[in-house]
């Protein structure tokens, strides 16, 4: 698990991070690159629309240029994230914003239609506990679109990236999907001209059927979980 992967630590790094971070976001993460990622969705009118570590919103801001979204739900553990954000949208407004952990979404079962999350898998310590989240709040038959980094290809980038933060690749994303319970997966690798292969967004979908089993195999699944960090720890 690299040194990010820690809630604290990345709440730290992002306190520092926010001053900065849209002034050093478009050379890593473009508007271009936001507008190919929203159109992999399917967002009919009405959807209601979750943005999952939102930090400073322009993730939220190009969600909100969709024809079809006039409001956006956006979460973030970060408070100066969020308070970065609050200064492009206000507090009250289209966007509604929550203070939250990926793990835990504050939101209830079958809550949105499309869930949207952009540079924060890589920071989450357990990514699949996430996303059997993300099948929890998503309703049956929509959509969740995730964008992070690439696995890098050299030996010498492999082990730094390893001892920073998750970076994965479409075979790592397949197996994270689909253990959380999503079908119909689908990826694309992206990023600036320097680097187009940096970025891997991956869309799928929660069955159209009800989730219940993969509830329970989930609750069951987070125990064993749970028992092999503890006698780790022990």
């Amino acid at each position: 698990m690299g040194i990010l992967e820690n809630k604290a630590r990345a709440r730290l790094f992002y306190k520092y991070l926010s001053k900065v971070y849209d002034t050093i976001n478009p050379f890593i993460w473009n508007e271009e690159m936001r507008t190919d990622a929203i159109g992999m969705l399917d967002i009919d009118p009405d959807d209601r629309v979750l943005d999952v570590g939102c930090g400073t919103g322009f993730a939220t801001e190009g969600l909100l240029g969709h024809e079809n979204v006039d409001e956006v739900w956006a979460l973030d553990q970060s408070p100066h994230q969020l308070q970065k954000a609050y200064a492009k949208f206000g507090k009250r407004g289209p966007v509604h914003f929550h203070m939250g952990d990926a793990e835990r979404l504050p939101f209830a079962t079958d809550s949105f239609d499309v869930i949207w999350s952009s540079g924060s898998i890589e920071y989450w310590p357990n990514p699949v506990r996430a996303l059997r989240e993300f099948r929890r709040v998503v309703k049956p038959g929509g959509q969740v679109l995730v964008v992070g980094p690439n696995y890098p290809k050299t030996t010498v980038m492999q082990k730094v990236a390893d001892a920073i933060m998750l970076f994965y690749d479409e075979e790592e994303a397949d197996r994270m999907f689909q253990q959380a319970g999503f079908e119909d997966i689908q990826h694309r690798l992206m990023g600036p001209s320097y680097d187009p292969d940096v970025a891997i967004t991956t869309v799928a979908r929660a069955p159209a059927t009800d989730g219940d089993d993969v509830d329970a195999t989930a609750e069951a699944t987070d125990a064993v979980e749970d028992d092999a960090g503890a006698e780790a720890e022990a």
